[in-house]
């Protein structure tokens, strides 16, 4: 896993999973500390997560609320939008320009 920039835009690569958890939190915590304003999550470059590392967004999302601040995600990649509209956590993080995949499509997936 890699995340790139600074306390109001990050880009983040590779995996974010359970080996790369504690890292990405350290990471996220500290631009969420150090910034005002929205924290951008470019997931442009995200191959994959798992439980663990969509604990680290949500974690994140929350530290940023307490903060006055606003997690947005960008570029979500349609396997981890459809992980998000599955678990629902699509009404309560925010997601640049909206998703790709719907509720309807995941429900009705056989």
């Amino acid at each position: 896993m890699q995340i790139r920039g600074d306390h109001a835009e990050l880009a983040v690569g590779g995996r974010l999973d359970v080996r790369s958890a504690a890292d990405a939190r350290t990471v996220l915590h500290s631009a969420v500390d150090s910034g005002d304003g929205d924290l951008v999550l470019d997931l442009a470059g995200l191959d994959s997560w798992d439980a663990t590392g969509l604990g680290v967004i949500m974690g994140a999302h929350r530290r940023a609320g307490r903060c006055g601040r606003r997690l947005v995600l960008r570029d979500v990649p349609p396997q981890m939008q459809r992980l998000l509209v599955a678990t629902r956590l699509h009404r309560i993080l925010a997601i640049e320009g909206g998703l790709t995949v719907s509720e309807a499509q995941i429900l009705t997936k056989p």
